[in-house]
């Protein structure tokens, strides 16, 4: 007996329901991104940038600057970490983000608080 390879319009129907259905499973690029910005601007540390101290709110506006500058060679949050948000593109010196007494190159703040993010943004 042969099988017909053409699918039941029932199997199609809850096919394309379940498609429909499933929600996005994790940000944009340009989302996580904003995100970041924005959650070193509300994090109320000192942002160090060549040994000299700015607020969370300069450490945002310098940081957002640099992002617009580059505009699309900037493809991921992970590639706006490195290749932007972790030092000085004049000195080489790494950017550091004094919280409290605890002090953190800008390198592994930004991606503790992006991999937070991306869990927070999964799915369960």
């Amino acid at each position: 007996m042969m099988r017909s390879k053409i699918m039941r319009p029932h199997i199609m129907v809850a096919l394309l329901a379940a498609l429909v259905s499933v929600p996005a499973i994790c940000a944009s690029p340009k989302e996580e991104i904003q995100h970041l910005l924005s959650a070193m601007g509300d994090s109320g540390c000192l942002f160090i940038r060549n040994r000299k101290q700015h607020t969370a709110t300069e450490a945002e506006a310098h940081l957002s600057m640099k992002y617009k500058r580059a505009g699309s060679r900037v493809k991921t949050a992970d590639m706006f970490i490195d290749k932007l948000a972790s030092e000085s593109s004049w000195t080489g010196e790494p950017y550091i983000i004094q919280c409290d007494e605890d002090s953190t190159p800008s390198r592994e703040w930004l991606s503790a608080e992006l991999l937070k993010f991306r869990a927070e943004s999964s799915p369960p």
